[in-house]
């Protein structure tokens, strides 16, 4: 950091190149420095667009024209549409393609002669993403943003934001600690980035010459990037042999299946290392009839394929975000490079206004299930930590990082995990506590104008009390309703639909979040302190870059700023 300069002047006249530009964090860090430091230079938003008239299209439509841009506007007034057009550059790329996928030469030139500082937000954050994709985006285009940065001549700092949870499902105190090449979290060898691409294409090319369909492309890509078993279902039913899909989920200390269609329910737990083995299932008819689970005999994904959990990751997004971070640390050589490390971000505290949110982002999906009177019953631990930080302050970290690294020509990387569990942890129960405060007193409005009543959530303390409840409580009073409705000519067809949405949405939520539900993890953050108390003594504008955590009330938050935020922006 250079003595003597606060943050706002070092931001003068900069040029900043920001990836996934139409993205959350970017709108958030763009619209930061745009109202703090109208004096920077130029931006450089890179977006995916067929040419640069979709992307200014997609500038206007996306981040311009959201709330997020209000106060900028009116302070700014007439001069506002102006000022956009000088300070920002939209750019139509893709950092799945050498030099960004930039096609306009000229363009591409400018920007390696004045580029400044970039900042890659471009991620795929899909938990159960296919394998494909989220590796062509989280980890080649991290090696793609790199060797851009490389080319540039100016370039003092690139900033990687990446997420905490590249930890995995680790126990106690999380250091800020870098992930090098090979590195896996379950101490498993072989791991080589390069030979997951080279599987990759192999099994696309093996899918493609099988004459597959895209949706089984798609499902083999998914289940290749998280655990490639597949079960081929034989029902024992006199003239009729079913064939369904399911996957094996772990949970708990048991490993159960669950079928992709809700009409099949597997209820007792399966031996996972036996070749086959025999099982009981409930039909959409009711009865019960035996079947047998041969592990691995789809031919559209190989069992020996294990990719993130193999190596001790619970997804694919996780996965692929840790060895994005591991190419960039093995191409750096002396480049300025920062790894920021968000934990679960939510709604803006502060600014530029209270409650802005976009997309539903982890807990908020949450809220919207139980705000809409979806969801009644969880499984996890109550008194487990919920590390979440607001967006802006995830920003603010995000500008202090880049401005006191710049210039910083060194072989190492220092790391920032951005949360709030080890200065301000807030607890699950709180959450619930909260919510249920907040959805009674504001009840969310259905689609035929009824107030929706919630109750307070039943919380499950295993996922074998979780199966139970389900069991007793869904799935068998769905199966009597179905025979039901059957027999009455589809009189309760409504009702059947309802409990069986509800259902599949308790059951997604259990399947993307099952990592997490009895986290046991704390994310140390004393290179993020010490980023702090570095910030202050130079000279930085804390009161305007401010990224503490413990300044906050999280009950207030919650039932004020963050609740009332995604029922406006993000509940339809």
């Amino acid at each position: 950091m250079e003595c003597g300069k606060s943050s706002l002047e070092l931001l003068e006249d900069k040029v900043i190149l920001v990836t996934g530009g139409a993205g959350f964090l970017a709108k958030i860090f763009v619209e930061k420095i745009l109202r703090s430091q109208p004096k920077v230079k130029k931006f450089y938003l890179l977006m995916r667009a067929a040419d640069e008239k979709a992307a200014a299209l997609r500038l206007q439509n996306e981040v311009i024209g959201k709330d997020l841009f209000k106060v900028l506007k009116h302070k700014m007034g007439a001069k506002f549409s102006s000022f956009i057009s000088e300070k920002v550059t939209v750019v139509a790329g893709d950092i799945t393609f050498d030099d960004l996928g930039i096609k306009d030469p000229d363009l591409r030139e400018e920007m390696l002669r004045d580029i400044d500082v970039i900042i890659n937000l471009a991620a795929n954050t899909n938990f159960d993403e296919r394998y494909d994709t989220s590796l062509k985006l989280n980890t080649y285009g991290a090696r793609y943003v790199m060797e851009f940065a490389k080319k540039c001549t100016k370039i003092k700092v690139l900033v990687q934001v990446s997420t905490a949870y590249v930890s995995g499902e680790r126990e106690g105190l999380i250091l800020e600690d870098p992930y090098y090449l090979g590195d896996t979290l379950n101490g498993a060898k072989g791991l080589h980035i390069e030979e997951e691409k080279r599987l990759v294409e192999q099994r696309l090319n093996d899918l493609v010459a099988m004459g597959s369909t895209d949706e089984e492309i798609k499902l083999a890509m998914k289940d290749m990037g998280i655990e490639g078993y597949l079960l081929t279902v034989h029902v024992c039913v006199p003239n009729h042999i079913c064939l369904h899909r399911f996957r094996w989920e772990s949970i708990g200390t048991d490993d159960i299946v669950i079928a992709t269609e809700p009409t099949n329910i597997i209820h007792n737990a399966v031996n996972r290392k036996a070749s086959c083995c025999s099982s009981v299932c409930l039909t959409s008819c009711g009865q019960a009839v035996e079947i047998e689970l041969h592990i691995g005999t789809n031919p559209f994904v190989s069992a020996s394929v294990c990719a993130a959990r193999k190596y001790g990751w619970p997804n694919v997004y996780v996965f692929t975000k840790a060895l994005g971070e591991m190419l960039m640390l093995d191409l750096k050589d002396d480049l300025p490079l920062v790894i920021i490390r968000p934990t679960i971000v939510t709604s803006t505290y502060k600014e530029p206004f209270p409650g802005w949110v976009e997309g539903i982002r982890t807990i908020d999906s949450l809220a919207d299930g139980y705000g809409k009177g979806k969801l009644t019953c969880f499984v996890g631990d109550p008194t487990s930590v919920v590390d979440v930080i607001p967006a802006d302050m995830v920003a603010n970290a995000m500008i202090v990082a880049m401005v006191a690294h710049a210039n910083q020509w060194t072989t190492k990387t220092p790391i920032y995990q951005v949360g709030s569990s080890v200065r301000n942890p807030i607890r699950f129960t709180l959450f619930h506590e909260v919510g249920h405060d907040y959805f009674t007193k504001h009840p969310w409005i259905d689609k035929e104008g009824k107030p929706v009543v919630v109750g307070m959530v039943k919380v499950l303390g295993s996922m074998a009390s979780f199966r139970r409840y389900i069991s007793i409580y869904y799935i068998l009073p769905l199966k009597g309703l179905e025979l039901a409705n059957t027999a009455l000519c589809q009189f309760f067809q409504g009702t059947c639909t309802n409990l069986n949405r509800k259902i599949n949405f308790i059951l997604r939520l259990i399947d993307i979040y099952r990592p997490y539900l009895f986290f046991k993890g704390i994310y140390d953050d004393m290179n993020t302190h010490k980023l702090r108390i570095a910030a202050a003594e130079s000279g930085m504008e804390t009161n305007i870059f401010y990224f503490d955590p413990k300044v906050m009330n999280w009950a207030d938050y919650f039932m004020y700023t963050h609740f009332p935020g995604i029922v406006r922006y993000i509940f339809k």
